[in-house]
Order: C-alpha cells, then sequence, then structure tokens
C-alpha cells in the first residue's frame, strides 16, 4: 500500500518567517503537535523543515526566549526526511525507525508537500488491521464449531 493512500492531506504547516509565537496559536487552533515549513514556488508548497511543539517549549520558552521575535526559521529542524506519494507502507515505517522520526512529510515527484504521514496514523491503521485479524480468527472458530458438530 502507498503511503498517499493514508497520510493526512490536510497538512498545516508555516514558513520560516513566521514568528514562533504564529507557530504556537497555530498548532493550538488546529489540535496539531508540528508544522510543516515550506518555501512556496510558483504556489507549490516545498517542505524546507519541520518544528514540533516540544522545539518551541525547549528553545523558545525554557530559555524564556521572545516567542514573537524569534522565527519558525530559527529553530526547525532543518535536516528534513521525506517520503515520496508512492513510497510503499513497510519501507515507510522502516524508514522512520532507521531515522528516528515520528513525522514524514509526504511530497509527490516535483518535491510538492502533499500529505504528512505519522506515527498516529500508522498506529491508528495497525490497530484496525489487527482488529480485523482477530474478528477473523473468532469468525473462524465459529465455522469450524458449526462444520465440527
Amino acid at each position: 500500500m502507498p503511503v498517499s493512500e493514508i497520510c493526512n492531506r490536510e497538512v498545516v504547516y508555516a514558513r520560516r518567517d513566521n514568528s514562533t509565537l504564529e507557530a504556537a496559536k497555530l498548532m493550538r487552533q488546529h489540535h496539531v503537535g508540528d508544522l510543516v515549513v515550506v518555501d512556496e514556488n510558483e504556489g507549490v508548497q516545498i517542505p524546507v523543515g519541520i518544528i514540533t511543539d516540544r522545539d518551541l517549549i525547549v528553545e523558545i520558552m525554557a530559555p524564556e526566549l521572545d516567542p514573537g521575535a524569534i522565527t519558525v526559521g530559527d529553530v526547525m529542524t532543518p535536516e528534513l526526511a521525506l517520503v515520496k506519494e508512492d513510497a510503499g507502507l513497510y519501507e515507510s515505517i522502516q524508514y522512520m525507525r532507521a531515522i528516528g522520526v515520528r513525522r514524514l512529510p509526504v511530497v509527490n515527484n516535483s518535491g510538492g508537500l502533499v500529505g504528512i504521514l505519522t506515527l498516529d496514523d500508522l498506529l491508528e491503521l495497525l490497530a484496525e488491521e489487527m482488529s480485523t485479524l482477530a474478528k477473523l480468527v473468532k469468525h473462524e472458530q465459529k465455522k469450524e464449531t458449526i462444520i465440527r458438530r
């Protein structure tokens, strides 16, 4: 299954020049723990970084800096791990594990942002799959009970 089938396509994003205060407000408004940082190129959002609620706490709040004076570009994680929308789900999970990230922006072949794959999305999908498998086992047991009477 390609990640394009399960990624969240409603990505909340910020620009490098947004203040970290604006970023925090966006996270609160949209109930998310991260923002993909994008540059716009001819109307296409190109991911260039990511900023998390943890970044805001550790980098801004803990040292008591002014969140209105510091930009997202100053704090974002610039070594952005990405995955293409046609990448396989299993390979993407392995990639996330190998590099130790909980979120992967999903891009098209042109590098434009199309979605985000998160650990939360994966856990939800895997829980549904496990539930389906459990129901299969139960159904098989009922079927055998009926046949073997």
